[in-house]
């Protein structure tokens, strides 16, 4: 059975392509009107000039006969530049519709990327549609840009119920992760490896924690060159363990003797010795001994 996002995607995708197709025929109104307007402006001067057209109908006609131009100084000009830009506009809107170059507009046009909604887009439909509304057309530029204008409208509604996550919900590349991805997957081990028992529980809570300690030996022991195998041993706690830990940002100070100042400072005594003081004689010699 669809889903709701299924649905989502394939309307996204339907307003899409009508998008698109509605693009693809004002380019060629477009073009059609240029092309009819320098004809009908090429027939008006080649009249005036031949006298056909008298100064009274020059001041009366506030169009070009069976032309979009208006009868007035640099008309022709912006007729022209006008029918250009919208060329120009339809083009950098259909390259948004189709998604590239994606990089260009995520730096140049950023409200037409990926990362802002189909309100922007609807916008300049509506604008398009509604200026080339505006003139008196043929009928196929006129259903051309009807067709766009409501294209438009719908594209802002769009922009409004969805707002950035628009384009990410119709995108192709996005539903096939998102189709890959509806299952969730594990990387468990198999079944034959697994012990739930108490016992299997605590032995790989004690591997765990040895393996750590072992790691974070390992990493201390590597700080100052212990646990090298083929160069020479540690340096040691000698001078020169002490002169690579300075090299490394360790320093050892030693700390200063200091004493307490209730108490007293040690005095020098007589030295004593543990040997007992020898004997002294107990008898007196006599005065006529040899």
């Amino acid at each position: 059975m669809v889903g709701t996002r299924a649905y989502i995607f394939f309307g996204l995708n339907a307003v899409r392509i009508l998008s698109i197709v509605s693009l693809i025929l004002v380019f060629a109104s477009s073009i059609f009107v240029m092309v009819t307007d320098i004809e009908a402006v090429n027939s008006f001067e080649s009249a005036k000039q031949s006298g056909n057209v008298t100064a009274q109908d020059l001041v009366d006609c506030e169009y070009i006969e069976n032309s979009t131009v208006p009868n007035q100084i640099g008309g022709v000009f912006w007729a022209i530049i006008n029918r250009l830009l919208i060329i120009f506009q339809v083009v950098i809107l259909f390259l948004s519709e189709i998604g590239w170059p994606s990089s260009f507009f995520e730096r140049f046009f950023p409200v037409l990327g990926a990362g802002f909604g189909l309100g922007a887009l609807g916008i300049f439909q509506g604008l398009i549609g509604a200026a080339v509304l505006s003139q008196h057309v043929d009928d196929f530029t006129l259903v051309s840009a009807f067709f766009l204008f409501v294209l438009g409208c719908i594209n802002m509604f769009i922009g409004l119920l969805f707002r950035e996550s628009a384009k990410s919900r119709r995108s192709i590349t996005s539903w096939r992760e998102e189709a890959k991805g509806v299952l969730p997957t594990t990387n468990l081990p198999p079944v034959a490896h697994l012990n739930l028992n108490r016992s299997g529980s605590s032995s790989s809570a004690q591997s765990f924690t040895s393996s750590t300690l072992n790691d974070e030996k390992t990493s201390d022991l590597s700080e100052f060159g212990a646990g090298r195998s083929n160069s020479r041993a540690g340096y040691g706690f000698g001078r020169q363990g002490e002169k690579a830990a300075g090299l490394k940002g360790f320093l050892i100070s030693k700390p200063l003797e200091t004493l307490p100042r209730y108490a007293a400072r040690p005095t020098t005594a007589p030295s004593q010795s543990s040997r007992s003081p020898s004997p002294q004689p107990q008898f007196s010699s006599s005065g006529t001994a040899i």
